[in-house]
Parts: C-alpha cells; structure tokens; sequence
C-alpha cells in the first residue's frame, strides 16, 4: 500500500507539478511546502536592533509598539514584515486560496523564532485566534489553527482551540482606523466557562497570521486574562509596518513614497 501510495504521488507530481504560492514557478524542493526557496529566502525580516518584549525594530527606550500592549501581555514575535509582495502573497495563499499546506513553512519559521527565556520555560500552550463561525464555513479552516498545530509539532506544547470564543462576526479591519479596530472587536471574545481550571495560571501564546495594531489580539488576550491566564505572548507569521518603521537592515524608514528593493 505504501509502494502504490507512492507511485501514485509520483504520478500527480510528474502530471500536475506543484507551483509555488507565491511566485507561480515551479517547486522543485517538495519539502518547501507549496513555496519555492527563493520566495522564502526574500521574506522583509524585522531587522535588528529589536524591542525585547515586542520584538518591534526600536532604536529606542521606549518602545511605541510595547506602548500599545496591555500589561500582562509579556512577549511578542514575527517572522516578516507583511508587505505587499512575496510576504502577503504567502499569507493569502493559505488565508483566501486554500493552499493550507503552505502553513507547514510558515509555522516551521514561527517556530524558529527566539523568545526570552522565562517565555520558552513556562509556555502552557498555544491558542489560536478564534474565526467567525461564518467564516469558519466560508472558508472551512482557521489559518491560526493550522499555524499553531506546525507549531505545537516543533515546541512540543499543545493547542488549545476550544478556549476563546469568538461570540459575534466583526467587520473585516483591513481598512479601518486604529481606534475602529479597537471598538470592532471589543468584547468580541470570551473564555469557554469549561477551561477555567485548565487555563488558571497558564502562560499561553496567541497565534495569529498577521498583526496590524494587535486590537483582535489584544482582546483575545483580555477575555484569556479575564479568564484566568496568568500571562499571555503573541506570535504571528506577519507584522504590519507603519510609518517610521525600518523596514530593511539598512535603516530605510517607511514612509508615504517607499518602495520594495
């Protein structure tokens, strides 16, 4: 059965060669997951120096980013800079296309991401951004589930996706202000009443594929502190630049009239 299995991958492979996500050539490394090696080694890195708790690239004491984080949030990580271009391709091609198998390089590279030490000690388990339950049946997955399931694979922790609930369907926040965000998804989460004992004094990080102004995260976070958490982490595949933000290692500054290199 194997064997067969087998020839008959090689078969699909040989009629139907897969292409990548990102760039539409073809994938010769089927272990990159549905992206070519070229498309992954172009991901727009966060460059360094980097905040320590957010991980945001700050030059600075004082850190914007961390400004806009509640308390008990501890850390915060990304792979990339999600930027039109290689990046936001990757992320529509699981989010909107269905190319679910791209999670698996996108979770290896979340996975690979250096937290402080006391976050890699006392990480409990990793909790999804929860998904409408419309769009859930749009879509018929949760790209934060998929991603945080590669990602439990490599941390040794599990998921646990039965936590938040996401109680009503919030408009769509890619086109809205920073404080719209805010109101569109306040008190949009709330804990199971069932995992109060499992979550009490757990240190959990929230999945997520991209982070704007962190509003869905950071209430996701609350419902999870009002609930018990005792602390709470982000990691996301993208975050999402603003003006003034480095957005390569050379110190280039994001602005109105920037542009890829």
């Amino acid at each position: 059965m194997r064997a067969a299995r087998s020839a008959l991958d090689s078969a699909l492979e040989f009629l139907l060669p897969p292409v990548c996500a990102s760039c539409d050539r073809l994938v010769s490394d089927r272990t990159e997951a549905l992206v070519c090696g070229l498309c992954w080694a172009r991901l727009p890195l966060l460059p360094a120096p980097r905040c320590e708790r957010c991980g945001h690239p700050s030059d600075q004491y004082d850190c914007r980013w961390c400004a806009l984080r509640p308390p008990f949030v501890r850390a915060a990580r990304s792979v990339c800079w999600a930027m039109p271009g290689t990046a936001l391709a990757i992320v529509h091609a699981l989010k909107y296309s269905g190319w679910t198998r791209v999670a698996e390089g996108m979770g290896t590279r979340m996975a690979r991401l250096a937290f402080p030490d006391d976050v890699r000690r006392e990480r409990t388990a990793l909790v999804p951004v929860p998904l409408a339950r419309t769009r859930m049946r749009e879509r018929g997955y949760n790209q934060s589930g998929l991603l945080a399931a590669q990602i439990a694979l490599r941390w040794k922790i599990p998921v646990w996706d039965d936590v938040v609930i996401r109680g009503r369907a919030t408009e769509t926040q890619t086109r809205l202000t920073p404080e719209q965000r805010r109101r569109n998804v306040s008190s949009a989460f709330t804990v199971a009443p069932s995992v109060g004992a499992r979550l009490r004094g757990a240190h959990v990080l929230l999945v997520d594929d991209v982070v704007t102004t962190a509003a869905t995260l950071n209430a996701c976070a609350t419902a999870l502190f009002d609930g018990g958490a005792r602390i709470i982490s982000y990691v996301t595949f993208g975050r999402a630049p603003s003006v003034g933000d480095r957005i390569e290692t050379t110190g280039d500054l994001l602005n109105g009239n920037s542009r890829r290199h």
